[in-house]
């Protein structure tokens, strides 16, 4: 392990790896399960579909993160990218209604555009394009990557992580929908037998994030998983008391062996090529640059933001190793059409395994050998209360701010693509799209105010092809 992965050389131990890399699968478990949720229309692809993407996911996050160790020998951890998922299944459903296939068909044509995806940035990573495309973002906006994915995930721990549910309907969200209302009365009519379990998760969010924080001022190690170890037992203590709810009940009837049978007959190698022409070359072609567009910076962002926060970048905000690390971002979205789900991309909370001090691929390993054991333990990810994941997000958001003093805030060229970036990030959803946006505006300063230089010359391309993106391509 030492030897390998340089644990002294990067001021880290095994522990200390193995338990950043628990942290980040805590926080990052709610894919295993959410992810075959939207991607087979919540069931509408059936019970046997649902299985298959399910084990897709836990396959290609584990293989991604193994690549990530030994390829890259960095803490970041992989699996299929919130947003690219969503869009996907979009897609499909796009396909059934224009080509009148079944939906298992359709999803089988829509692999087709994750395989070419993958293909592609296999081969511009080989080729170093994908380097050099992370190179063509200025330094003054790479240095703001990470303030706003910290922003991002304040949004998503205060926001859509913590969704709630009543006989009234919902979700509703914390900011939205418990601090949104001017009293308890008036939120507890809004939200109905919900009111209940959002008081919980709230009180326990904020215990999980103050014990956290408890934790760090008196330099416990693996604060972080304690944290949500803490949040995580008050909320099943909370649950068995005030709602009447046993959190380990479904542990009892749950399924343990893993549905390969199901995997095997509808998406390992099921690439329907003949329903995916059926759109039409235009269409096809679109389709597969708008998510090479949207994961290539997405990947790029999450790299470069979580790497600054761990210090891994150097003097030219570069980090070593980028290419290995897209490499396996590649191998991972490759592995995941050939098994059954969307495109791979490195996961924003990677950012809380690096707080725990996660510094090398053993972090990565570990949480990819979780993964992979989940196809056989997924019952246990399922019991991790939101309330817990979300006290780990607020708390590394809080402290990803800190990269705003990287920024040079008398450089207009600086300030104004990260500003816009800070606020597009969260409300967007999209790390790709916010970093778009960022080289527009940087593009567009540095050309009126007649500071272009040929430095930037693929910066301005990227820009350019954002606009494209923004404007013509839905």
């Amino acid at each position: 392990m030492e030897k390998f992965f340089k644990l002294s050389e990067n001021g880290t131990d095994v522990r200390t790896e193995v338990l950043a890399g628990l942290t980040t699968f805590m926080t990052m478990a709610y894919i295993i399960a959410l992810n075959p949720n939207l991607l087979t229309g919540w069931r509408a692809g059936g019970d046997e579909l649902w299985n298959a993407v399910f084990l897709a996911t836990c396959l290609a996050s584990g293989i991604a993160m193994i690549c990530m160790a030994f390829l890259a020998n960095k803490p970041f951890c992989l699996a299929p990218g919130m947003g690219l998922n969503s869009f996907l299944a979009l897609v499909v459903t796009q396909i059934v209604t224009i080509t009148g296939m079944s939906y298992v068909a359709s999803f089988q044509a829509a692999l087709v555009i994750v395989l070419v995806e993958g293909i592609i940035f296999l081969i511009l990573t080989i080729l170093n394009i994908r380097e050099a495309i992370v190179d063509a973002i200025p330094y003054g906006v790479r240095m703001g990557i990470a303030p706003a994915i910290g922003l991002m995930l304040l949004n998503i721990g205060l926001g859509s992580n913590a969704g709630i549910y009543s006989s009234d309907g919902g979700p509703f969200y914390v900011m939205r929908d418990f601090f949104g209302s001017l009293t308890a009365g008036s939120a507890a009519t809004t939200m109905a037998d919900g009111w209940l379990p959002m008081v919980i998760t709230v009180a326990t969010m904020f215990i999980g994030l103050f014990a956290i924080v408890f934790f760090v001022h008196h330099g416990i190690k693996g604060a972080v998983i304690l944290g949500m170890l803490v949040a995580s037992v008050i909320y099943w203590i909370c649950q068995a008391t005030f709602l009447g709810t046993n959190p380990f009940e479904g542990l009892a009837t749950a399924s343990w062996v893993p549905a390969f049978g199901d995997m095997a007959n509808l998406t390992l190698f099921k690439f329907n090529f003949e329903g995916f022409l059926q759109l039409g070359w235009v269409t096809a072609i679109l389709l597969v640059v708008t998510f090479c567009m949207i994961d290539m910076f997405d990947t790029i962002g999450t790299l470069v933001g979580t790497a600054s926060r761990a210090g891994m970048l150097d003097s030219e905000g570069k980090m070593p190793q980028m290419k290995e690390a897209l490499l396996s971002d590649s191998v991972g979205t490759i592995v995941g059409a050939c098994t059954g789900t969307s495109t791979v991309t490195t996961f924003v909370e990677s950012a809380s395994g690096v707080e725990a001090g996660g510094r090398t691929g053993l972090t990565a390993l570990t949480c990819g050998i979780i993964f992979l054991l989940c196809m056989f333990i997924a019952p246990i990810a399922a019991i991790i209360p939101s309330a817990a994941t979300s006290a780990a997000l607020i708390y590394v958001g809080v402290l990803m701010l800190s990269g705003l003093k990287n920024v040079d805030f008398e450089a207009l060229d600086q300030v104004v693509p990260v500003a816009l970036m800070i606020i597009a990030m969260p409300v967007s959803g999209s790390i790709g799209h916010a970093i778009g946006l960022g080289l527009i505006a940087f593009a567009v300063i540095n050309i009126t105010t007649g500071k272009a230089s040929s430095k930037y010359w693929l910066t301005y391309i990227l820009a350019a092809l954002f606009l494209v993106k923004f404007f013509f391509v839905a």
